[in-house]
C-alpha cells in the first residue's frame, strides 16, 4: 500500500466530519447561504433590478425574485456574453458551460471563480466518504477514468466556454494526474466512436481501478474492451472495483453492467449539472444521495403536480417532506436566482436530507390525464425484469395517442441485450407495476381509455446510431426516458427491430 492511499484515509475522515456537521445543522446551513447570495447579489445588475438591498427574509425573496427558466434569464445572460460586467454575479465568469438547449438553441451557464471549485470538492468528497465509510482506499494507487467531453475550450470576451465536464478535466488534482486516462490527445477527439476506440487501446493494459462516466457511454466502452479481448471487463481490469456515475439512473443499467463486467462492483452516484452540483451518494446502503447544503446554492422545492399553477407554493429545505415529487429551484453563486433546472427530485430521508433524481418536470407522459414520471417507468422496468435473466441495454417511452382501430396506448421502445422469450408476459409485469405506482394510469386502464403498453424491440445498436443521427453521440447527451410527444419515438423507429 502506497504512502498516498495510506494517507488518503485520515484525510477522509477529516472531510467526513466537516460535511457532517453542515448536514447536522441544514437550516442554520441553507441561511448562511442565503444571507451571503443577497449580500453579493444586491452589488448586480440584477440585484438592482429586484430590490436586493431591500430583501432580509425568503418571504421577501419569493415576493421579489420569481422562477425563472433559462429562456427568461436570457436576456442577463446575453449581456454577460457581450462582456458586461456584475449582471448576475460579481465581475465576470470564468467559464460558460455550454449546453444544447431544446428552445434556446445553445444555453451558456456561468460557471464564476466562487462556483467553480464546488464542482471539484463534491466530487472529490464523495470519493473520501466512500473510503471512510469502507475503509477500501487502495484503489488510489490505480489508473482511473472519466469518460467525458472534450477539454478543449474556445473564449469569448474572456471567458472560455466548453461543456462542463470539459471545463472540470482542467482541475484534476495534482496528486491524481499521473493515475489519470485518457490521455489529454484522446480526451480531444470530438467523435464519440473513434474516441472510445482510442481509450481502449491506452487502457487495455493499465491497473484500472476507478471507472466513471454516463452508464450508456460506460456501456459502449465495456462493450468495446468485450469485443477486442473476449474477455469480462473485471478479468481484464482484476483490481477495478469503483464505478462512478451520473446523469441517469443506474438501476435500468446495473444487471447488464454486471454481466459485461462479469462480477459485481461498488457504485458512487453523483448528481453534477452545470447549474451547479447537488448531490453524491454519501452511503453504500443508503437509498439516496446527500444534498449539498453547504456549496453556495441555496434550494427552493415547488411540488411537481402544482408547478404549473398561477403561484404554486415555494418552500425551503424546512418543510419538504419524504417521498413528494418537487421541482428543485436553485439560487447560487454563479448568478442564478429562482433558477428552474428542470429537474424533479424527491426525499428519501431529511435526517439528513437526501435526494434521488425522479424525472424532469419537462419530461413526462400525460397525454391521457396520467402524469407518468421517469422514477416510475424505471421502477417498473426494473420489478419486471428482476430475477428475470432479462438484460435491456436501453429504452425510452411515448404516448401512442391514435392507433388504428384500437385503444391509445403507451409505447415503451426497448433494446435488449438478452430478451424474454415472451414480450406479452413482460409488457403485462411492467404494466401493472406502472398501475401499482399511479393511480391515474390504473384508473385510465380500469376505464378502458388506455389499453396495455406494447413493446416495440429497438435492434442491436440501434439508440446508439439514432444519437448518432442528432449528433449527440457521447459525451454527457442523454436519452430522455419519456416523454409527452412522439418526437422520439419517430426517430427511433427507423431502428426498430424488423
Amino acid at each position: 500500500m502506497s504512502i498516498k492511499s495510506v494517507l488518503a484515509k485520515p484525510f477522509a475522515k477529516r472531510v467526513s466530519k466537516k460535511i457532517q456537521k453542515w448536514a447536522n445543522r441544514p437550516v442554520e446551513t441553507q441561511d448562511k447561504v442565503f444571507q451571503n447570495l443577497i449580500k453579493i447579489g444586491a452589488t448586480t445588475a440584477f440585484g438592482n433590478d429586484h430590490n436586493f438591498n431591500t430583501i432580509s427574509s425568503y418571504r421577501e425573496f419569493k415576493a421579489q425574485v420569481p422562477i425563472r427558466d433559462y429562456e427568461d434569464l436570457k436576456s442577463y445572460v446575453e449581456r454577460v456574453v457581450e462582456g458586461e460586467t456584475d449582471v448576475l454575479w460579481k465581475g465576470k465568469p470564468i467559464y460558460f458551460a455550454k449546453t444544447s438547449g431544446t428552445t434556446s438553441g445553445s444555453k451558456y451557464i456561468p460557471i464564476t471563480k466562487e462556483s467553480m471549485p464546488t464542482h471539484v470538492e463534491a466530487a472529490r468528497n464523495a470519493i473520501l466518504m466512500y473510503i471512510n465509510e469502507t475503509g477500501n482506499s487502495k484503489f488510489v494507487d490505480g489508473k482511473m477514468i472519466f469518460l467525458q467531453g472534450s477539454p478543449i475550450l474556445n473564449t469569448q470576451n474572456g471567458i472560455q466556454l466548453g461543456r462542463l465536464s470539459g471545463i472540470v478535466a482542467h482541475y484534476v488534482p495534482k496528486y491524481l494526474q499521473k493515475n489519470r486516462l485518457p490521455s489529454w490527445e484522446a480526451n480531444c477527439i470530438e467523435d464519440w466512436e473513434t474516441k472510445v476506440d482510442a481509450i481502449v487501446d491506452e487502457t487495455l493494459l493499465e491497473n484500472m481501478t476507478i471507472i466513471s462516466g454516463i452508464p450508456s457511454w460506460v456501456q459502449m466502452y465495456f462493450e468495446k474492451l468485450q469485443q477486442k479481448t473476449g474477455k469480462k471487463v473485471g478479468d481484464i481490469f482484476k483490481n477495478f472495483n469503483l464505478f462512478i456515475f451520473g446523469g441517469v439512473n443506474y438501476e435500468p443499467y446495473r444487471a447488464k453492467f454486471e454481466n459485461l463486467i462479469g462480477r459485481k462492483v461498488d457504485s458512487i452516484e453523483l448528481y453534477p449539472a452545470s447549474e451547479g452540483f447537488f448531490a453524491f451518494q454519501d452511503k453504500q446502503n443508503e437509498k439516496g444521495m446527500l444534498l449539498q447544503l453547504d456549496s453556495g446554492i441555496f434550494y427552493e422545492f415547488v411540488k411537481a403536480d402544482e408547478f404549473f399553477n398561477e403561484n404554486p407554493e415555494r418552500i425551503t429545505v424546512a418543510d419538504v417532506k419524504i417521498g413528494v415529487n418537487y421541482v428543485m429551484i436553485i439560487s447560487t453563486t454563479a448568478g442564478l436566482w429562482a433558477y428552474n433546472i428542470g429537474d424533479t427530485v424527491q426525499f428519501t430521508s431529511i435526517n439528513p436530507y437526501r435526494v434521488i433524481v425522479s424525472g424532469r418536470i419537462k419530461h413526462f407522459i400525460s397525454a391521457f390525464g396520467e402524469h407518468v414520471i421517469g422514477k416510475e417507468v424505471e421502477q417498473a422496468m426494473q420489478e419486471a425484469i428482476d430475477g428475470t435473466g432479462i438484460r435491456i441495454t436501453e429504452f425510452t417511452v411515448a404516448p401512442q395517442i391514435n392507433p388504428k382501430e384500437e385503444l391509445p396506448y403507451h409505447e415503451w421502445f426497448i433494446e435488449f441485450e438478452n430478451e424474454p422469450e415472451d414480450l406479452s408476459i413482460l409488457a403485462s409485469k411492467i404494466d401493472q407495476s406502472l398501475q401499482n405506482q399511479n393511480t391515474y394510469y390504473f384508473d385510465l386502464i380500469e376505464g378502458k381509455v388506455l389499453q396495455q403498453l406494447k413493446i416495440t424491440k429497438v435492434k442491436k445498436n440501434g439508440f446508439q446510431e439514432h444519437m448518432k443521427s442528432l449528433g449527440k453521440l457521447g459525451g454527457q447527451n442523454k436519452i430522455p426516458r419519456l416523454s409527452n410527444d412522439r418526437k422520439i419515438a419517430d426517430s427511433l423507429f427507423r431502428f426498430k427491430e424488423k
